[in-house]
């Protein structure tokens, strides 16, 4: 088994499932820690900042620091800026991606965008770009409508193609990548979910790990083409 220099670590399904610790996974992190193994918590959720996902993880007793969460809205907007460091940019979402785009410093426009972010007025010749592809959004009475469905409608109006930022896109990753500053050879990225946690570090070249704690089990792994590296039942199988 290889020595990994970093990682890149998927929240829901793998280290808390809704409101409920997964205990292993919070031993998991503190090993890292006392290890003083580099890591970040990767989230396609774009609702909330790095400092409230900091806070959530804390209150389960998770070691944790807005510094140790990207979120996908902090993709977009870098991926934004390295596009055109001087974007127009028509902006519809939470205070997740809102917040990350006024830390860089990127002109919010309504009219004439060189980039539309999930919203409208696509047809005028702006990039759309779209956080996530998730169609419903998971939450303790049930699944809401995701980004995804959002940017379905968007899509088909205008008949724009969106560019997804979130997982199971490489985008997000070679951001997070960057960010730790870690060659992906020596990473590894941890999640529960082969459509897009196992995927996103697949189409980034990355070796992956997927965690049976959530919602991929191995019977459905009998039905895709290519496998995690590896593949645990819960992260305290695994050794650092």
């Amino acid at each position: 088994m290889k020595k990994y220099k970093g990682y890149l670590i998927d929240l829901d399904g793998t280290v808390y499932t809704g409101k409920n610790r997964i205990d292993t996974a919070r031993d998991f992190i503190i090993r890292l820690v006392e290890e003083k193994i580099p890591y970040l918590f990767v989230t396609n959720n774009s609702l909330r900042t790095p400092n409230q996902v900091s806070e959530m993880l804390n209150e389960m007793e998770i070691p944790s620091t807005p510094d140790h969460v990207y979120t996908v809205g902090q993709a977009a907007a870098s991926y934004v800026v390295e596009q055109n460091p001087n974007a127009r940019v028509f902006l519809i979402g939470e205070e997740g991606v809102q917040k990350p785009f006024a830390e860089l410093g990127i002109q919010l426009v309504t009219e004439d965008p060189d980039f539309v972010v999930t919203g409208l007025a696509v047809r005028a010749g702006a990039t759309f770009i779209s956080t996530n592809p998730d169609i419903a959004l998971p939450t303790e009475k049930g699944f809401y409508p995701g980004n995804g469905a959002m940017t379905a409608v968007i899509s088909t109006s205008t008949r724009v193609n969106p560019i997804f930022i979130g997982k199971p896109e490489a985008i997000i990753m070679e951001q997070a990548v960057k960010l730790l500053g870690i060659p992906k050879e020596d990473m590894l990225m941890v999640g529960d979910f082969y459509g897009t946690d196992i995927m996103a570090g697949i189409n980034a070249e990355m070796d992956t790990l997927l965690v049976l704690t959530g919602v991929s089990q191995r019977e459905h792994l009998k039905e895709v083409d290519i496998q995690p590296t590896y593949v645990i039942n819960s992260l305290d199988e695994w050794e650092l």
